[in-house]
């Protein structure tokens, strides 16, 4: 008769520690909650509020005024920003004791004068050094500015973080593209087409900020009739 062979102690153990760790990882992975639909809607809401298609004019302004602007330096920054306040937004403001209606007031004024600036065709920021504008204002406040940092308070109220940390990755994508490719907008539109969109998307980025500032102000206008 043979001996039947028993198994190994320490073999067991380990098959045992690791079929724990595949479930747990298994576990771990279904509670991310992907969901295609939010990551669809969370990508459309911030593309809408961030509208980087619109700033092009304005990019190119201020490529203009303080020269070369880096793309990746650009997205890297308005990422990070963004990313802070997807994990750590309230608590982060809460620091300084501001709330978020305070952050996106002082967000308008800084809008309202990047929209004098192209109207009215007159310097308000200075910049130090060639390629300063790739920081401020592009990255803050244009990309990651007061609207795009509520909004993303605001998803966090009804998506999962991890579908909206997936939209804001791809709304990375599309601002790194669209930076670019300014050099083709702006030889294609021409000194005459960027003068007259220079105007245009001013009064729009005038109109955006005075709606921030009232939205998160209170104060409300009554319409005439």
């Amino acid at each position: 008769m043979h001996a039947t062979s028993l198994p190994d102690p320490v073999e067991q153990i380990a098959t045992e520690t690791k079929t724990a760790e595949i479930v747990y990882l298994c576990k771990k992975i279904n509670s991310m909650h992907f969901n295609l639909i939010e990551i669809l809607a969370a990508f459309m809401v911030l593309f809408a509020i961030i509208d980087i298609p619109g700033s092009i004019p304005i990019i190119i302004d201020i490529k203009a005024k303080s020269g070369d602007i880096k793309p990746t330096k650009v997205t890297l920054v308005s990422f990070l920003i963004l990313l802070a306040f997807l994990f750590i937004g309230s608590p982060l403001l809460g620091i300084f004791g501001i709330d978020v209606s305070s952050f996106a007031i002082a967000g308008s004024f800084i809008i309202f004068l990047i929209a004098m600036e192209m109207i009215l065709g007159i310097e308000l920021f200075k910049t130090e050094s060639h390629g300063g504008g790739s920081i401020f204002p592009i990255a803050f406040p244009l990309i990651a500015g007061a609207g795009s940092i509520t909004t993303i308070l605001s998803l966090k109220a009804e998506y999962q973080t991890i579908n909206i940390f997936i939209a804001l990755v791809l709304n990375m994508v599309v601002i790194y593209l669209v930076l670019r490719l300014t050099s083709i907008f702006e030889r294609t539109l021409g000194e005459g087409g960027l003068q007259i969109l220079r105007k245009v998307f001013g009064v729009i980025l005038l109109s955006i900020a005075i709606k921030l500032f009232l939205t998160n102000s209170g104060i409300v206008i009554h319409h005439a009739r």
